[in-house]
C-alpha cells in the first residue's frame, strides 16, 4: 500500500520540500550553482570551480558535483585529452533552481545581521524576549522564597 504524500508536510520523509532540503541544503551545492549559473550557458571546469569556492575540497566539489548530475541540475562533459577536462554546466532544471537559491541569498543578505545581533545578545531558538521575561519572574520568585 502506498501513502499519499502531503504537499508541504515536512515532517514527512517523501515530503517533495523535505527532500529537495536534503539534497541542496549544503553551501557547497549553493556555491556550486551559484558559479555555474553565472557563466551560463556557458561550462565551467573543475578546477575553475574549486578556485572560485574557497575552502571547498576537492573530493567534496568531486561529491557534490556528482549529487548534482545525478538529480539532473548539471551536465557533465569530459573532453578526452591528457589529464582529461571535466566541464560541468547547469540544466534548466538547475537554472530554475539557481533562481530559488537567489530569493534565499536575498533574504539572508537582508536578515543576517538581524539574527547576528539576536545570537550576541544571547538570544538563540525559543528564548525570545517573553522567555526571558518568563525567566526572570521565575528567578525573583524563588529569591524571594515564594513558591
Amino acid at each position: 500500500m502506498t501513502s499519499q504524500v502531503r504537499r508541504g508536510d515536512l515532517f514527512d520523509p517523501g515530503c517533495p520540500t523535505r527532500r529537495l532540503l536534503d539534497r541542496i541544503g549544503t553551501k557547497w551545492t549553493s556555491m556550486a550553482v551559484k558559479v555555474l549559473a553565472g557563466a551560463s550557458p556557458g561550462e565551467v571546469r573543475f578546477g575553475e570551480l574549486q578556485r572560485r569556492m574557497p575552502g571547498v575540497s576537492q573530493k567534496m566539489l568531486s561529491v557534490t558535483l556528482q549529487h548534482l548530475t545525478r538529480d539532473g541540475l548539471v551536465v557533465r562533459r569530459v573532453e578526452p585529452s591528457v589529464p582529461p577536462r571535466v566541464h560541468y554546466r547547469l540544466t534548466g532544471l538547475g537554472l530554475s533552481l539557481e533562481r530559488a537559491l537567489d530569493v534565499v541569498r536575498t533574504w539572508a543578505e537582508d536578515h543576517m545581521a538581524e539574527i547576528d545581533r539576536a545570537n550576541e545578545e544571547g538570544q538563540a531558538v525559543g528564548e525570545g524576549p517573553a522567555d526571558r521575561e518568563a525567566a526572570g519572574k521565575e528567578r525573583e520568585g524563588r529569591g524571594s522564597g515564594a513558591r
